[in-house]
């Protein structure tokens, strides 16, 4: 049941993986065994194995989930501006889903996002609906309709929180993010000015969550009109640039690397049959070479009333990428 899975303190959100990348960074530094015992205590959900895909086809994809739940949230917190109450926000969404795709004859890696609006079959049901509700019927249905809607297989999942976030960003030393003009967001209080800035846990979360955000261009706010869509090129990007920093910082500082891995494990929830050292050295060519960026090809629909995204036929040649069946397209 998804209630008996979460403690009040399991707040999950965002780029678990990433953490992964420090971890394989730390082991250049001889912190492997180290920090084994910790990994070895993340917790996991054995329920969503039977959704998942049989390892082949020469490619791993990663669904990683970002959920919203307030559960436990105290509104002293400085993130509550971006997070918001439990009371005001019931329940449990997610706020983000990417899948991150490995590949084994060149180690390459890429990103997708999947828009929280797009509309699905919901499991193994007759049912449609956004695929943001699948998630609250637990990580094997959501698996199971990511990996129906798009025909790609869903081989592990991966699930990080709210204030598990904000610990992630602290632990290394904050990222940094550069803006052609000022950005704001009025309702998260996010200000950032134009340059470069370094972002702590606190508002590094509410530039990923922004959904009001605005430029300063010619002396006129401009409100983002691109709304998920440009929210989910944000968050690719942050996901770069936190790679980048975790890597910086463990080289620097190698004797933070257990620290940084206890973020990560009480951040995090994975499938029941993941290895974590496979998972690390699969993705630690990130911290050197990055990720290629894609953005699923979606049309925006109001037939029924409502919006919603339907999958573009573009989308093919990348969802064929993806499940190991075409070349990859243009990042």
């Amino acid at each position: 049941m998804i209630a008996d899975r979460f403690a009040p303190h399991r707040h999950r959100i965002l780029f678990a993986a990433v953490c992964a990348v420090v971890f394989a960074a730390a082991g250049a530094g001889g912190l492997v065994a180290a920090t084994r015992g910790s990994l070895d205590e993340v917790r996991r959900v054995v329920d969503v194995d039977a959704a998942l895909s049989a390892s082949g086809d020469g490619i791993v994809n990663f669904l990683v989930v970002g959920s919203d739940s307030r559960e436990g949230i105290d509104t002293s917190d400085p993130d509550n501006a971006a997070i918001g109450s439990e009371a005001g926000t019931p329940g449990q969404r997610s706020d983000s889903l990417i899948v991150v795709r490995w590949e084994e004859s060149t180690g390459n890696l890429a990103l997708m996002s999947v828009p929280r609006d797009l509309w699905v079959r919901i499991g193994d049901t007759g049912e449609s609906g956004r695929v943001n509700a699948a998630y609250r019927e637990g990580p094997a249905v959501l698996v199971t309709t990511v990996r129906r809607a798009l025909g790609i297989p869903i081989h592990h999942y991966v699930e990080v929180g709210f204030l598990g976030f904000r610990s992630i960003v602290d632990g290394v030393g904050g990222v940094r993010i550069c803006a052609k003009n000022p950005v704001r967001d009025l309702k998260v209080k996010l200000e950032l000015g134009k340059g470069c800035s370094v972002l702590g846990g606190v508002d590094a979360l509410k530039y990923v969550r922004s959904r009001q955000f605005e430029q300063l261009v010619d002396g006129n706010w401009e409100v983002d009109g691109t709304g998920d869509e440009g929210r989910s090129t944000r968050q690719r990007a942050f996901v770069a640039a936190l790679v980048s920093a975790a890597a910086r910082h463990v080289a620097a500082h190698p004797m933070d690397a257990g620290r940084v891995m206890s973020a990560f494990v009480a951040a995090a929830t994975v499938d029941g049959r993941l290895d974590l050292i496979d998972m690390v050295a699969k993705l630690r060519p990130m911290a050197s070479n990055g990720a290629t960026s894609h953005r699923l090809p979606v049309d925006p629909d109001m037939s029924a009333g409502s919006f919603r995204f339907l999958l573009s036929n573009d989308a093919q040649p990348l969802l064929a990428y993806f499940a190991g069946r075409g070349p990859a397209p243009a990042g």
